[in-house]
């Protein structure tokens, strides 16, 4: 099919663990998201993450540009959206890792469909990168606060205190909403820490705050995620 959600995957060497979906930054499927990829693939996950701008272009725009998001932004919906994300869970499927065992990650535009994937899909569990829309909805999704007490997996939140978009007020309602829910959830704020802090190699790095959401994020997989393939036909 044309428009076919194409996705960037990154197989372990050996046996996968589980599967992870990781969506993509605001900026597209950067080298950054690779990485994060590789690096999932590098502790034994199978990483998909699904191009969600492959209707524009599938572009991988400049992090000094934001006036280039707009047009990619505008056109995104959230049933496009979620059609993207059924194609990464579908092939993690066909790895032998069904949807409600498998785990997504999503990064600063990624990190609010990590959440809203939380929500609306039957999945292991969810982290959370400094997603924004927390009081107004985006891409056609509603605003996570009042989205959260309808989470439907573990879900974990990782924030900064000076990220400029994303008040930590706005966080702490998050963390009480999300808390309301009938699944696990924990916010974790960096006081030091700003939007983007887990893009090594940029300036907004934190690198401590990264070290440790990295580990969170690994040790939340590990508790929530089902592993073991229930077939491995080897893609």
């Amino acid at each position: 099919m044309a428009d076919e959600t194409p996705l960037s995957i990154h197989h372990p060497q050996g046996t996968p663990v589980g599967g992870v979906v990781v969506v993509q930054e605001a900026f597209g499927v950067t080298g950054h998201i690779e990485d994060v990829c590789q690096r999932l693939a590098d502790v034994g996950w199978l990483a998909v993450a699904p191009h969600i701008y492959h209707r524009t272009g599938d572009p991988v725009l400049p992090y000094d540009d934001l006036s280039a998001l707009g047009p990619h932004i505008g056109a995104l919906t959230a049933g496009g959206i979620l059609d993207d994300l059924d194609t990464a869970f579908g092939y993690i499927g066909d790895a032998g890792f069904p949807t409600e065992g498998a785990g997504i990650v999503g990064f600063c535009m990624g990190g609010t469909i990590a959440f809203m994937a939380a929500v609306q899909r039957p999945i292991g569990a969810a982290v959370t990168f400094y997603g924004s829309g927390l009081v107004e909805g985006r891409f056609g999704f509603p605003p996570l606060i009042e989205a959260a007490p309808g989470l439907r997996a573990p879900w974990l939140g990782l924030y900064g205190d000076q990220d400029k978009g994303i008040p930590p007020d706005q966080v702490e309602h998050l963390a009480e909403a999300a808390g309301k829910a009938e699944v696990p959830s924990e916010v974790i704020r960096y006081p030091d820490a700003g939007h983007g802090f887990n893009r090594d190699g940029s300036d907004a790095y934190h690198q401590d705050s990264s070290i440790d959401a990295w580990r969170r994020m690994l040790d939340w997989f590990a508790d929530y995620l089902t592993t073991g393939a229930t077939e491995s036909p080897g893609l």
